[in-house]
């Protein structure tokens, strides 16, 4: 299988070199030319594999310049039980008969982020292999805070590759920045952003895009490569888990094979809920995709009406990993729906950098509302959402899984629709202990806490074992205190990778 650009399909790669570059030279990102088929029989058979097994069935028909070999070594080094607490790697909760909880924050940092970050390094490293590139790699990455801290325990001691991630100051939870700021490794660099994370994403953007900066780093004998979604192989793991999502749910007898489900995806970038939408196409029995995003509610606005528009104050809600107005993926599904109009999306594109908005045409949007749904939680809400989740279940739900539950609510209660439906969880509620404890212990119950104390206070009151990633950072010295404006982040490079 061949990749393109979603600006240019003239352009011809194979997936090693999708991976390995992970942006195409024009600026757009790469796609694959045709979508594989998975058959009812193959869903069948899957039902029977482990996590890893069925990662290897799925991305093997991606990866098609990669042996069957080298993808198994790749998923079996990623979700085994060194790496993930549990067996299962992305267990499903059952919540009522309708609803269920995939969680998918059993890995090493406690985030969704782990299900593609620990198998990427692995597919990189075979990729720089299989395409002769002799050139160290640079991992550059901007991170609205958990994909930081999953890149960097991915990437770290890999041999061939340093990392270096970009955070926006304020803009991460105090966990988040501690998992980053004490992360250890001799390959790893990490550096505050004074700004958002929409200024921090476009300041890597523009180092990739840079030609002149290209050929100083390769002068110096690297090259850049992104761990963010726009990376292929960041993106490509994460279908795999919604087809290990539904056969589970065959598996476990709560549906039948060929039963549509929904899945709600709480997301800002729009990378999560476009691997369920390839998934989709591939032959996955789904009824709705439904989006569910924080008062930064950029994709809700597209999904209803068609006009992209970030033209809008940058929120910093209780859900920081959302707080996004530049949803980079949203691309790829505007080439796939316009049937590989690259044209077009490369003017969208265009208009997006010049304007800050973009319009599609009524026979796009039309698609795009047929298998979306697009919806909004405000923080109120959120917390409203936690508490009563755990008084009526006994269920602990992080900020982000909570605006997916409330977004479902608003879904339902709009349509409706008794499809069973699978909300993708995110993170561990420990991420987020001070807005969680508030939630669930009262208004005061995290005043005068710090992160620690949170933990213990959460784990005491919800009655839940403090994932030991997270409680083990008491300890990590704090290693990395660079700070910059958003138009120094080259000079951050360049110092950090100690260029000529």
């Amino acid at each position: 299988m061949k990749y393109t650009s979603t600006r240019n399909k003239t352009l011809s790669v194979t997936a090693a070199m999708a991976i390995k570059t992970g942006l195409a030279p024009d600026g757009g990102l790469f796609v694959p030319t045709d979508i594989p088929s998975i058959t009812a029989e193959d869903i069948k058979a899957l039902t029977q594999m482990s996590y890893a097994e069925r990662a290897v069935f799925i991305l093997g028909k991606f990866l098609t310049d990669f042996t069957l070999e080298e993808v198994e070594d790749c998923a079996c080094s990623a979700y085994n039980k060194v790496k993930f607490e549990t067996d299962e790697i992305a267990p499903l909760y059952k919540l009522t008969n309708d609803v269920y909880f995939l969680e998918l924050w059993h890995g090493p940092t406690c985030a969704f982020k782990d299900m593609a970050l620990q198998i990427l390094p692995h597919l990189l490293k075979k990729s720089v292999v299989k395409t002769g590139e002799t050139k160290e790699i640079v991992i550059l990455v901007a991170t609205s805070g958990d994909t930081g801290k999953a890149a960097l325990e991915g990437f770290k001691d890999v041999d061939g590759t340093r990392i270096i991630v970009f955070y926006p100051e304020k803009g991460v939870s105090s966990m988040q920045k501690r998992q980053m700021i004490t992360q250890e490794g001799n390959n790893v660099d990490v550096a505050a952003v004074c700004g958002n994370f929409d200024d921090a994403q476009s300041g890597v953007k523009m180092i990739f895009g840079d030609a002149e900066y290209a050929e100083v780093l390769e002068r110096n004998g690297f090259m850049l490569s992104s761990a963010n979604s726009i990376n292929w192989g960041r993106l490509v793991p994460q279908i795999v888990y919604y087809f290990s999502a539904y056969c589970n749910l065959l598996k476990n007898d709560e549906i039948k094979l060929g039963d549509p489900v929904n899945f709600v995806v709480p997301t800002g970038n729009f990378g999560n809920i476009l691997a369920a939408y390839y998934a989709m196409e591939m032959g996955l029995p789904i009824h709705k995709l439904i989006c569910a995003s924080n008062e930064n509610n950029v994709l809700t606005d597209f999904i209803k009406t068609g006009i992209y528009d970030k033209n809008r104050p940058f929120k910093t809600t209780s859900s920081p990993s959302m707080d996004i107005l530049i949803s980079s993926n949203l691309e790829r599904l505007l080439y796939q729906v316009t049937g590989g109009d690259d044209v077009r999306v490369a003017d969208w594109m265009k208009e997006l950098k010049e304007s800050g908005r973009y319009e599609v045409p009524d026979v796009t949007k039309a698609r795009v509302k047929e298998i979306f749904y697009g919806g909004y939680c405000d923080d109120a809400a959120t917390l409203e959402t936690i508490s009563k989740v755990h008084t009526e279940h006994g269920y602990v739900m992080d900020t982000h899984t909570a605006v997916a539950k409330c977004v479902y609510e608003q879904y339902k209660e709009e349509t409706k629709d008794e499809t069973k439906t699978v909300i993708v969880s995110t993170a561990s509620p420990f991420k987020f202990g001070d807005k969680v404890l508030t939630a669930v212990a009262g208004e005061g119950a995290a005043e005068g806490l710090d992160d620690f104390e949170l933990l213990t206070a959460l784990s005491e009151k919800a009655d839940l074992t403090i994932p030991a990633s997270l409680s083990n950072l008491k300890t990590k010295p704090i290693i990395f205190t660079t700070s910059c404006d958003k138009t120094e982040m080259y000079d951050v490079v360049s110092h950090m990778l100690n260029l000529s």
